[in-house]
């Protein structure tokens, strides 16, 4: 039972990461130049950081020890063709919601895979927590931006929203605990997965906007990003 509520409360804590983005991207008195440049290319870039940081050093490592090579392969290219096919999806649609869309479909997975990793004993479950609260900020302040921006929403409606969003975390980190412990090449599939998608996303989607002419800043918040997986892999190691 106790088990149970830290699944809940990692879940929980990584959810509210994003309406705490959302809530950094609403603030008025940043100074909009700044906001829109500089500070904004180095979240995208910080955040890019931390989901490669969750797929080099948990989610493949974790992931591919419980499959064959075939296995592996297929999984990984699952993700990447999937997310592909979501990214064209709403490409065609002119979606203002890509980025939330992108933030979901590598949150769940992910928390997924927590609780199944919790149940299964494994100390990466409490590093894959911390990088998925580091991506989730960043990923809740940029689609805050796009949501309350072309799309229009209002901003109360959108942490509304995100505060709800938060309650998947839980829902999924307790399936992956409960459901997919009884299988551990499942899990294996589910990270896998979630690495390949992860990939596509941050080359396709985030890492071209990241560059900023004359600022030199921006690309350091990815190598603190990744960093910050690297030490949080290093104390439980």
């Amino acid at each position: 039972m106790n088990e149970l509520w830290v699944v809940i409360g990692l879940t929980l804590m990584a959810g509210l990461a994003m309406p705490l983005g959302a809530l950094i991207a609403s603030m008025e008195h940043i100074h909009n130049d700044w906001l829109e440049q500089e500070f904004r290319h180095g979240v995208m870039a910080f955040g890019a950081g931390a989901l490669l940081s969750a797929v080099a050093l948990v989610l493949v490592p974790e992931g591919r020890g419980t499959l064959p090579i075939p296995g592996v392969i297929a999984s990984f290219m699952a993700g990447g063709l999937l997310f592909m096919w979501l990214d064209r999806w709403l490409a065609s649609r002119q979606s203002e919601s890509a980025q939330l869309v992108a933030m979901l479909a590598d949150f769940i997975p992910e928390a997924l895979a927590l609780g199944a990793a919790l149940a299964l004993g494994s100390s990466a479950a409490f590093l894959l927590a911390l990088l998925m609260m580091a991506q989730n900020i960043p990923e809740g302040f940029n689609a805050y931006r796009e949501l309350t921006g072309p799309a229009g929403v209002s901003r109360r409606k959108v942490l509304l929203a995100f505060l709800v969003l938060a309650l998947v975390g839980p829902l999924a980190g307790l399936a992956g605990y409960i459901w997919l412990v009884s299988w551990p090449a499942l899990v294996g599939v589910v990270m896998l997965f979630a690495s390949g998608g992860i990939l596509y996303l941050v080359f396709q989607d985030i890492a071209p906007q990241v560059p900023l002419k004359k600022h030199w800043a921006p690309p350091l918040g990815a190598v603190a990003g990744f960093l910050l997986g690297l030490v949080g892999q290093m104390m439980i190691g």
